[in-house]
């Protein structure tokens, strides 16, 4: 009977093909010094150049390398779901393929999980060599998610390095730029302790970066989804169904208030408008208006399932 693995090591790429024989070896040195199994899985996300003859070279002398490749560019979220699904060990530890993390902070994220019985442990690049581009959106995003989802403990949610007992990867689904707010969606998964550990951050050895700056609106965006599903994904009516009251209500009090003026007019024998002259009355009648058609999509939202079935399913080239 195989004896189950201490590690499994999912990383994403994208054209990585100069620094990836750096990572297996690097990898490989750490997991045999500290005695950790370990599987190492590569997800090759629809890399144009030699990233995959790369891996299957790595693959013919390193027995713990598996890897998968998609038929095209799906982004690091879809690499991440799969490498996912695909991971076995007690402790599933991600880092970027571009040598900027260090497999030398395995050890003590593994150790953190196991002996200090962490959920999730999220890497801390305190001192980082990137652009200045990149570095003042990251903290804004950073501060706007520890004030939105109360993890007030991590300063870097974006970190590509983390450590997951096995359950937390089994229980969450990452998709479209969510890759930025793991730890958000493990919360509301249920795992709360989690926790952070200052890393090491390499300045990039080869290349350049992948990302571009649609990453920032895409990310924002994904934020909102993330705090709507998480507290209104199982009942979506208690959100449009207060919301359609509230406009409702507001329109039917402005609809009493026209029709009470003009009741109260008559009564006196004074001079009024006529109750569609007003421009409250259109307010009132756009506001019940929306206030029916929320409470439609609300009784929709609560009949429709908020996963797509086909959610996940990537077309997958080749897998060693």
């Amino acid at each position: 009977m195989n004896r189950k693995l201490d590690l499994s090591i999912v990383v994403p790429l994208y054209n990585e093909e100069e620094s990836l024989p750096e990572l297996a070896e690097w990898v490989d040195r750490v997991c045999w010094e500290n005695k950790l199994s370990y599987e190492l899985i590569f997800v090759d996300d629809g890399s144009t150049d030699r990233s995959w003859t790369v891996i299957e070279d790595l693959k013919a002398t390193n027995p713990s390398l598996t890897a998968v490749k998609f038929r095209r560019n799906y982004g690091k979220s879809a690499a991440l779901n799969t490498g996912f699904a695909m991971a076995s060990g007690d402790v599933v530890i991600t880092m970027d393929a571009d040598l900027q993390d260090s497999p030398d902070e395995i050890p003590e994220l593994y150790r953190r999980i196991v002996v200090e019985g962490y959920d999730l442990i999220s890497g801390w690049k305190k001192e980082r060599h990137d652009p200045l581009s990149k570095t003042l959106p990251t903290k804004l995003f950073n501060s706007v998610t520890r004030s939105m989802s109360g993890i007030d403990n991590l300063h870097d949610f974006n970190c590509g390095l983390k450590a997951y007992r096995l359950e937390v990867v089994k229980s969450i689904e990452v998709y479209g730029e969510m890759h930025r707010y793991i730890p958000v969606i493990a919360k509301w998964a249920g795992f709360k302790k989690i926790g952070e550990q200052v890393v090491k951050h390499y300045p990039r050895k080869y290349g350049k970066t992948k990302f571009g700056m649609s990453r920032f609106i895409n990310g924002f965006l994904d934020l909102i989804s993330i705090f709507f599903v998480g507290k209104f994904g199982k009942r979506p009516m208690h959100f449009f169904g207060t919301m359609g009251a509230l406009s409702f209500f507001a329109g039917f009090v402005i609809t009493l208030w026209l029709v009470y003026q003009k009741l109260a007019a008559i009564s006196s024998h004074t001079e009024y408008r006529d109750v569609v002259d007003q421009p409250l009355f259109y307010l009132a009648l756009v506001a019940i208006i929306v206030g029916c058609q929320l409470f439609l999509t609300g009784f929709v939202a609560e009949l429709v399932s908020r996963s797509s079935s086909e959610r996940n399913n990537y077309q997958i080239d080749r897998v060693i």
